[in-house]
């Protein structure tokens, strides 16, 4: 989720669930080593448990940005072997790295003797031609007889011609039978299923056939559904906390935020869905958006847009107050 799971959005989601596992956005084993660590890879305490997500298809540059992502305390470091992104099959690495699986073995032998803590893969179920079971199944059997023990698998084969990232979101089938197989034939490895879930319920019943589920777009369009996760997923109690009190949560960490130097717009984006469909969830949205964009704009933009959705309970008394 380049550009999109981000610090801020991290912290948002970590106050609506205590025990989902959260991902950063893909960052580059370049950028980890030559970049600005504080910026890249700097997060909040109370995100735990967090992983890294890595790109890269050099073993011993993915290895050193591991051991850098497990110095800064990430609880996981992820190799990206899915994303179909144009900048991504330049560096040969992302989904391309499928049409290698003797290349990610190395790197992830090599991440994993340097670290820690579990080296996992993200992948496509298939890559333009090579998208076979077979195929699909020796990428996974290669992987994991170097180590790798977990593998979030995107049911949608990868065309790394010819589709745009957003059309290899969308127009490729979901074949959420071939990641039921893997777990059922290869009951040894952990297997979470990715691709296409818009909800709880449907989570709910890949659960019954695989180890896990992530949620990617759905979970940052409509974050609220995060604070239903405990509850539905890990039978734990839900969060006492509603949305109003979250937004307030939120916003004493925004401020620290932005006195540490970070942009106003970059610290409200998190929040645009999550009075998604609610009575006054558009206002809401345009006011953080149009306010926060102005010259000497303050935090007080998050109240501001707050207010509108308490006006809005007053009128409607939503269910989300509950």
């Amino acid at each position: 989720m380049m550009d999109w799971t981000d610090r801020h959005c991290r912290v948002l989601h970590r106050l609506l669930s205590r025990q989902a596992r959260l991902y950063t956005e893909m960052l580059t084993s370049g950028a980890v080593i030559h970049g600005n660590r504080d910026r890249l890879l700097g997060f909040d305490p109370r995100e735990h448990p967090v992983a890294l997500q890595l790109g890269g298809s050099d073993p011993e540059a993915l290895a050193r940005a591991a051991s850098i992502g497990r110095s800064a305390g990430y609880d996981e470091i992820n190799l990206n072997c899915g994303c179909p992104s144009d900048r991504v099959q330049s560096g040969c690495f992302g989904a391309a790295l499928m049409a290698d699986p003797a290349l990610v073995a190395r790197a992830v032998a090599a991440m994993q003797a340097e670290i820690d803590v579990p080296v996992t893969v993200k992948c496509r179920i298939g890559i333009d031609d090579q998208d076979h079971e077979a195929d699909f199944r020796r990428f996974i059997d290669t992987v994991a007889a170097a180590g790798c023990r977990t593998f979030i698998v995107h049911a949608r084969k990868a065309w790394l011609s010819g589709l745009s990232p957003k059309e290899n979101r969308e127009i490729p089938p979901l074949d959420y039978e071939r990641v039921y197989r893997l777990k059922a034939e290869r009951p040894d490895l952990t297997v979470v299923i990715n691709g296409g879930i818009t909800d709880l319920d449907e989570a709910v019943e890949h659960l019954a056939r695989v180890d896990g589920v992530m949620l990617g777009r759905a979970a940052y369009r409509r974050p609220a559904m995060i604070g239903d996760v405990d509850r539905r997923l890990f039978g734990e109690p839900a969060a006492e906390l509603n949305r109003v009190d979250i937004v307030a949560r939120y916003n004493d960490y925004a401020a620290t935020r932005l006195d540490a130097g970070d942009r106003l717009p970059a610290l409200v984006k998190p929040l645009m869905g999550l009075f998604h469909g609610e009575p006054g969830g558009r206002l809401f949205r345009r006011v953080l958006s149009e306010e926060s964009a102005k010259r000497g704009a303050g935090i007080e933009v998050i109240d501001q847009a707050l207010e509108t959705i308490t006006q809005a309970a007053r009128r409607h008394a939503p269910e989300w107050a509950a």
